[in-house]
């Protein structure tokens, strides 16, 4: 009797360290796999899920949006993702009159640090000012536009927490800000004709930036 008990109670032991164990591998599946439900590409096709899921941690829920608005002054356009554990990156897409020279003069300060990393791929720059905090730059002639527009400018950032840390979510909120960059220059339907590379250079290729150059 003693030993039949034994091997019950072991038997209803490993099966309920089974059932544990399936239970935690159903929740990982079906509860915290709210980005991957994403489309490939969120935002109205904008930015890639995987660089989405690199920056923000799992969570039960993701929802997605990206909005062009056409004006007399010409057009902005936001991408947001945010999760059921409130990690958002978000980014919005703006034409300007800036040059290059009061872009930095703009965005420099804004720098908790004072390694401010540039990369830049022909008329294309962009800055890495903290680690969840970067812009991109591009001369922009947007259409219909009834003022001096001349550039495309982007401010991209996260809010809560993320999955990548220090230089990792640096360069992931940096190629965030050029493939947003990327799509609203053609979405908005900037003049210039530009071919725009799959990818900036990484940010260990950049140089500091202490001052507002040209």
């Amino acid at each position: 009797m003693r030993t039949g008990t034994r091997r019950a109670r072991a038997l209803t032991a490993a099966l309920t360290t089974l059932a544990l164990a399936a239970g935690a591998l159903a929740y990982t599946h079906f509860f915290t796999r709210g980005i991957d439900r994403l489309p490939d590409r969120p935002c109205a096709g904008a930015v890639d899920r995987a660089l989405v899921a690199s920056a923000l941690p799992s969570a039960r829920t993701a929802q997605e949006r990206g909005k062009l608005e056409q004006g007399l002054h010409g057009f902005t356009f936001r991408c947001s993702v945010k999760t059921s554990s409130d990690s958002i990156l978000v980014g919005d897409a703006k034409t300007s009159d800036a040059d290059v020279r009061s872009w930095h003069k703009h965005f420099l300060p804004k720098s908790d640090n004072d390694d401010a990393i540039e990369v830049s791929s022909g008329a294309v720059r962009a800055l890495s000012l903290d680690s969840d905090y970067a812009t991109a730059f591009i001369p922009c002639t947007p259409p219909r536009s009834e003022l001096p527009s001349r550039a495309l400018v982007v401010d991209a950032t996260t809010i809560g927490p993320t999955r990548a840390k220090g230089d990792e979510l640096r360069q992931v909120v940096v190629d965030f800000a050029y493939q947003l960059l990327r799509h609203a220059y053609e979405a908005g339907g900037c003049e210039e004709a530009r071919n725009f590379p799959d990818a900036l250079p990484r940010l260990t290729e950049g140089r500091v930036v202490e001052e507002p150059v040209g």
